[in-house]
């Protein structure tokens, strides 16, 4: 890769993933002017919808930040979005309207929405993961979304355990908040892809300069490929990001930045899906050998491997 493309990493403000226009897809950095090019020298970019309306809660219409029309943000065709977001509820809830509320065995918090995020209870516990759910919900009321009160006479989630969830559930006490759940699928689906969006950038500048050209290309190379942005946005909602370079298991971390350096060199195309899936299947393994063996994650790793599997064929 040419130095003047290394350089102009650092710069890098803002860049996207597009489904639709591979050619507009490279990344390169702000302020760079638009030439054909190899992997680091172009642009890609994601399109966001212009409005969602959540059914009958007739105050969820989408409004977006204005300044979203006019900083070169990507955006997303609703039917992007939906294909993008019907995956991730299949991926994460089996697409059952019951798993939106949700608490996995040997977890301590819930499992929120089509991409079961993070709340825990509001009670001192180590969260270990963050807390993601709240950081939709603030995202949801930016955009003129009134949550079931449910979601806001507490500060974190307000059961303790599975069982308390459960036991919600057998009463009835739940069945508003699915609803409210499954009809802002949409928009749960736009969090997760305005997510990946601001992430991107932050892939490349967190990086050691030396694996820069690494991580742009191997970007490059999936943003390219039809269908390769699904890909990148449901890793970052499966495993996060990766930016922490002490986090993870005996600081290795598994997340999105994680599996862009671990991925073989690879053109745009369909190898490009298969080196991705590849990479993040290694990344998981190390993952499971480095946890505490009193956890027992090599139990999830059939499942983590069928997910990985659907990033090797074209969604759209």
């Amino acid at each position: 890769m040419k130095t003047s493309t290394v350089m102009a990493l650092a710069a890098l403000a803002s860049f996207g993933l597009s489904a639709c226009s591979p050619s507009s897809q490279a990344v390169r950095g702000a302020g760079a002017t638009s030439t054909p090019s190899t992997s680091a020298n172009s642009s890609f970019s994601m399109h966001n919808p212009a409005a969602q309306n959540a059914s009958h809660y007739g105050s969820q219409t989408l409004n977006r930040p204005s300044q979203s029309a006019s900083n070169g943000m990507p955006e997303l065709s609703t039917v992007e979005l939906q294909v993008i977001g019907d995956q991730i509820f299949k991926n994460e809830g089996g697409g059952n309207m019951d798993n939106l509320v949700h608490w996995n065995d040997g977890e301590n918090f819930a499992s929120m929405g089509i991409g079961h995020f993070t709340w825990y209870p509001a009670d001192g516990r180590q969260q270990r993961f963050g807390s993601t759910f709240p950081e939709l919900l603030a995202y949801m009321q930016a955009r003129g979304v009134q949550p079931p009160p449910l979601l806001t006479q507490s500060p974190g989630a307000p059961w303790r355990s599975k069982g308390e969830l459960m036991q919600a559930k057998q009463m009835g006490k739940i069945q508003e908040l699915q609803r409210f759940l499954y009809q802002t699928r949409h928009l749960q689906t736009q969090f997760i892809v305005d997510r990946t969006r601001r992430a991107v950038p932050k892939l490349v500048n967190s990086s050691p300069e030396p694996l820069r050209p690494q991580i742009v290309s191997n970007l490059n190379a999936v943003a390219n490929t039809p269908g390769g942005w699904y890909a990148l946005i449901d890793y970052t909602n499966f495993k996060g990001e990766g930016l922490s370079r002490s986090g993870g298991y005996n600081g290795q971390n598994w997340g999105l930045l994680q599996v862009l350096e671990e991925m073989r060199p690879s053109r745009p195309g369909e190898q490009a899906l298969h080196e991705f899936a590849d990479a993040a299947m290694r990344v998981l393994e190390r993952r499971v050998r480095n946890s505490p063996p009193a956890n027992n994650e090599r139990r999830w790793l059939a499942g983590w491997s069928n997910r990985v599997n659907t990033y090797r064929r074209l969604l759209a």
